[in-house]
């Protein structure tokens, strides 16, 4: 029992080397630019998908692979193992390299377990004993035998339109005026320069969201510490987390999130935090992925009020 116990903490450990290690490079190859693994053009095929399943990845998965297709160059965001492409009679080509992607086998005393990706539970209740899962996937323009579907965009003018229901959705008191984004916690409000200090409404609604981001950390919310001042590890993991969210709802959102030279002093800080603590990113991504479902249950919740407003 401790031999498997003890095999099992090296493969987790060595689990979360490798996605920190992966992400540390695409930060630091993209540092110069100021483009984060993050980034990406808000195209309809942005969000990593599973061929087999249709479900979307979640969690530090998607940062994984969208780190993996930007270095790649990767047109479109469909992914599977080697053996989904297969019992889809498409085949990899003969010397591919597959990426990581994790999954955690939760087991409970009085069930059998069920796998789950990271980012979708709480890892640490003593209820349950975890178990990471490391699988190997392709995307789709490592394989032969697979043409993607055409996915059509719509048009700006709508998207942008949704971006703005979207966020008007989340309930949370956004005012406009002076020269900086930011959310006051006393005033539990997010403050905003004016819509014409923007490049584009793309960028507004980017930034929009990741200051609603750090709104949702308010204690009547999902509560986590926003307590960390500028230059510590606690600052740097909230900024990262956020920076996460906002490209995480954007790509739902079909709108792309471009590099922020402003964001140049965060970067040291956040490869301080991923070298410092390999498990750093998988916090993050799975803090990230809690405030967009927040986000999406914010939508339905409003639009139940709308269909019994209009009964």
């Amino acid at each position: 029992m401790t031999t498997d116990r003890n095999s099992q903490a090296r493969t987790v450990n060595d689990i979360y080397e490798r996605v920190t290690n992966q992400i540390i490079a695409a930060v630091e190859a993209g540092a110069g630019e100021h483009r984060m693994p993050w980034h990406h053009d808000g195209s309809a095929i942005t969000t990593p998908v599973n061929v087999a399943s249709r479900k979307t990845y979640r969690g530090v998965n998607v940062i994984t692979l969208w780190a993996a297709a930007h270095a790649a160059g990767y047109p479109a965001g469909i992914w599977g193992t080697y053996r989904q492409w297969r019992e889809l009679d498409a085949q990899v080509r003969k010397g591919e390299r597959g990426h990581l992607v994790v999954f955690w086998k939760m087991s409970d005393r009085d069930d059998g377990g069920a796998d789950r990706q990271d980012g979708d539970d709480n890892h640490d209740e003593p209820s349950r004993r975890m178990f990471a899962r490391g699988y190997t996937v392709f995307n789709c323009a490592q394989v032969d035998g697979y043409t993607p579907h055409e996915m059509a965009l719509l048009p700006a003018a709508e998207r942008i339109e949704h971006a703005e229901r979207f966020c008007a959705a989340l309930g949370i008191d956004i005012r406009h005026g002076g020269s900086q984004a930011c959310y006051i916690p006393s005033k539990d409000c997010v403050q905003m320069p004016d819509f014409a200090c923007f490049r584009d409404a793309i960028a507004y609604y980017a930034v929009l969201l990741h200051e609603c981001g750090h709104a949702s950390g308010a204690k009547h919310r999902l509560d986590r510490d926003l307590s960390g001042r500028f230059g510590s590890a606690a600052y740097a993991m909230e900024e990262c987390t956020v920076e996460l969210l906002s490209a995480m709802i954007c790509a739902d959102l079909n709108l792309s999130v471009e590099p922020r030279p402003d964001h140049a002093r965060y970067i040291a800080s956040w490869l301080e935090v991923l070298r410092s603590d390999k498990r750093a990113i998988f916090t993050a991504a799975s803090k990230a992925q809690e405030i967009a479902d927040w986000m999406h249950a914010r939508q339905a919740n409003a639009h139940r009020h709308e269909v019994k407003g209009a009964a």
